[in-house]
């Protein structure tokens, strides 16, 4: 059985992953962020955080396409 806290965490993610997938990053890293206030340990919410992160400097193409490429190592 999944816990309280952990379904919040999921719910706060996929809303994370709506608002990312809308390019909305400021609203998205707020999401990530919460869930991660929750369980500071959420692989996902940590990955996604570090990606609005990225993408606040440099937003993607107007094409984007929702996938992630690494372009500095």
């Amino acid at each position: 059985m999944i816990s309280d806290d952990k379904k919040k965490v999921l719910e706060l993610f996929a809303e994370g992953r709506r608002l990312y997938k809308l390019l909305d990053f400021t609203e998205a890293s707020k999401r990530f962020a919460a869930a991660l206030a929750i369980d500071p340990e959420d692989g996902p919410s940590k990955v996604y955080l570090e990606r609005c992160n990225h993408y606040a400097v440099e937003p993607p193409d107007e094409d984007w396409d929702g996938v992630f490429v690494m372009k500095h190592k």
